[in-house]
């Protein structure tokens, strides 16, 4: 599933390519995505000039005068420009026609994705409102991360993947980032000190910086607005190494599963 560096990265690709562009008509080939896409679509974006490309956690939001256009690309979604004449693609499910001849296409293989319309506060929309902090915000930082921990006996790994804590850290970088930071994925997230958590946040914002730069994390379907892979997989440590040799110690990565995700770690260097 793409995480917050992939989301990141598509909105990069699609800024300079979206703003200041105006829709001219929109088609919807499939309206059976995870929400279904709204029948006045097709009435409501003609004419609207995208003003901004932002990203809210994994959403994407194309903010319009008249509302935002909110996507999430799911597991399986991409975005793409394309000249309007190329050829749809099998999976091509909704085309937003550009006055300058382009088209932005929704692509998405499972269909697990979602654009949804809201013409009014997009972060007030249920599907944003009840979010935690950005990791690079300074709302993400070692003394809300140890109270809101305290007391509580959930591994931190889960802790840290649940977006009411901080969104964007999905499961390749969770792991990643509790590696760099020394910490025992299944340790209960209320036994960490605050000098902990500190390098925690650290390490949450390197990784997603470096992976953010490589374009992101490619293990199986991620490509960018242009059609790219990403390649911060040749930087991972420890995620989808199971029984590899740490890169610090040489001991052998270990897989467990915790809240049914794979989980790697190094026994030796996470405590």
């Amino acid at each position: 599933m793409p995480e917050l560096p992939e989301v990141e990265t598509t909105r990069r690709g699609l800024e300079p390519l979206l703003t200041g562009r105006t829709i001219t008509a929109v088609s919807v080939y499939n309206r059976t995505l995870r929400w279904p896409v709204p029948h006045d679509l097709a009435h409501t974006l003609p004419g609207q000039a995208v003003q901004a490309v932002e990203r809210r956690s994994k959403y994407l939001l194309l903010r319009c005068p008249a509302g935002t256009l909110l996507v999430h690309l799911g597991m399986t979604g991409h975005l793409r420009v394309v000249p309007a004449a190329e050829p749809l693609r099998k999976h091509d499910h909704v085309e937003l026609l550009l006055a300058d001849g382009r088209a932005l296409r929704f692509n998405d293989s499972r269909r697990f994705g979602a654009m949804l319309w809201t013409g009014d506060d997009p972060l007030a929309h249920p599907l944003l409102r009840e979010l935690g902090p950005e990791p690079f915000a300074a709302a993400f930082d070692a003394a809300s991360l140890h109270r809101r921990a305290h007391g509580r006996r959930v591994a931190v790994k889960p802790f840290l993947m649940d977006a009411r804590t901080v969104v964007g850290v999905g499961n390749i970088y969770a792991s990643e980032a509790l590696f760099r930071a020394g910490i025992d994925p299944r340790r209960p997230a209320g036994q960490i000190s605050a000098a902990r958590y500190a390098r925690l946040v650290t390490a949450v914002r390197v990784v997603l910086t470096e992976a953010i730069a490589a374009g992101g994390t490619t293990i199986r379907d991620f490509a960018d607005s242009s059609g790219q892979p990403g390649y911060f997989r040749i930087s991972l440590r420890v995620y989808d190494r199971g029984g590899e040799p740490c890169v610090a110690c040489g001991t052998r990565i270990r897989l467990v599963r915790l809240g049914q995700r794979s989980t790697y770690f190094c026994p030796r260097c996470q405590r």
